[in-house]
């Protein structure tokens, strides 16, 4: 555990965060940073033909030892752009005492058990925090570090574990919807995979919401403030007005649990003249999604009638769809999974996961892959922590899986 613990606090201080607002691949320099010098260290443990590409993506293949099916693991890089991870600074607690955490950079920020639950099972545990000043970035970078740790091992522990090839793959961008973006599934030529981007020891995620991303373009006129009567058209008040019309009883998250999908509205930003609103659709039903679009277009409908000087443009795109489908083509991939987490001593959970993974990405594409524990809590913010223990779990898990699928046939 030593081992995986300083990658993966090597791995949260090189600043990988994503950037929505550009078409540049991968968004950010820092990401190409960690996916060359992970690219570097596979090499290190054995991994002959570990490469990084000029988009970041990293490839590589543990070589199997018995004639069976081919598997891929896949963690992202970067981190989300909702909090900053610049200068991030790793704090360790050993020994977690069970009591709220305060944060050494902030005293403001404190994680709380009444907050975060799940502390109360990981007494004894060793975590991992921010110092409240950045998040932690163990979205995904403990992914990063399981699966580093797990190759190493199987190369370390050679003929003693039975496995057919194991492609390891660390990708760029997926906390802004561009995580597959970039990728040959051709290439990874795998029967399944497997994202390492979960929460609490134990999950297999076979079911993500489906993803749209919207982006509401308001055009107004601007003119000094002075002499703007019968001639200003403020595109902010229009921004106001659509965002106060968008449901917030039924379709919001704050509102929403479960199964239940909704639109939420994350940034506005621009001025008089122009305005954006940027928004994100998700259901677990696709035809919600539809009909979440025709909602948008609605609201823009009933505010062009009412500011016939404005323009108003919804602009909606495909970020991922639910996983559920691709798996039932391949049942091996959540069935394998379940066992290995029995045979290592724990009793698998299965969650719908309110969100996506680049597996929900590469299951549309054709490539199964459900998603599975990494030990990371708090996500996207300055009250994150990992769970060491939690990710050792995950490495025991990932080799168990790799000799399971050792054993099928191709």
């Amino acid at each position: 555990m030593s081992t995986m613990l300083e990658r993966f606090c090597r791995y949260v201080q090189v600043e990988t965060t994503a950037v929505e607002q550009t078409e540049q691949y991968p968004s950010s320099a820092g990401q190409l940073e960690l996916a060359r010098m992970l690219a570097e260290e596979l090499r290190a443990i054995g991994v002959a033909d570990a490469s990084v590409d000029e988009f970041g993506i990293v490839m590589g293949t543990v070589p199997g030892n018995v004639d069976a099916p081919t598997i891929a693991w896949i963690a992202h890089v970067d981190t989300s752009p909702e909090y900053t991870a610049h200068d991030v600074k790793p704090q360790i607690h050993r020994n977690y005492d069970g009591n709220d955490i305060p944060l050494a950079g902030d005293p403001s920020k404190v994680i709380r058990v009444a907050d975060a639950p799940e502390l109360k099972g990981l007494v004894g545990k060793t975590l991992i925090t921010t110092d409240g000043t950045t998040l932690l970035g163990a979205d995904d970078k403990a992914g990063v570090a399981i699966i580093m740790t797990a190759a190493a091992e199987l190369i370390r522990r050679g003929d003693d574990v039975r496995h057919g090839p194991v492609r390891v793959v660390f990708t760029c961008d997926e906390e802004v919807g561009r995580g597959c973006e970039k990728i040959d599934i051709g290439k990874i030529d795998a029967v399944c995979a497997y994202t390492l981007d979960g929460d609490s020891a134990g999950k297999i995620a076979a079911e993500t919401f489906s993803a749209d991303g919207a982006v509401v373009t308001i055009q107004g006129t601007n003119i000094h403030p002075g002499m703007a009567t019968g001639r200003m058209v403020n595109a902010i008040r229009i921004a106001s007005e659509f965002v106060a019309r968008l449901p917030q009883q039924t379709l919001s998250p704050e509102m929403t649990a479960d199964r239940d999908g909704f639109i939420h509205p994350y940034a506005i930003e621009g001025g008089v003249a122009e305005t954006r609103i940027r928004l994100i659709l998700r259901s677990f039903d696709n035809a919600e999604l539809t009909q979440q679009a025709e909602l948008l277009e609605s609201i823009a409908e009933t505010l062009r009638a009412a500011y016939p000087r404005s323009t108003i443009q919804v602009d909606v795109r495909n970020q991922y769809r639910n996983m559920r489908e691709a798996l039932e083509r391949e049942p091996r991939a959540v069935a394998l999974a379940e066992q290995a987490f029995r045979n290592i001593g724990l009793e698998p959970v299965f969650e719908i996961v309110r969100g996506g993974t680049d597996g929900s990405k590469l299951s549309e594409m054709g490539l199964p892959t459900p998603n599975l524990s990494a030990g990371m809590h708090n996500i996207h913010s300055p009250l994150e922590f990992a769970c060491l223990e939690e990710m050792e779990t995950a490495v025991q898990m990932l080799l168990e899986l790799a000799k399971l699928w050792g054993a099928e046939k191709r």
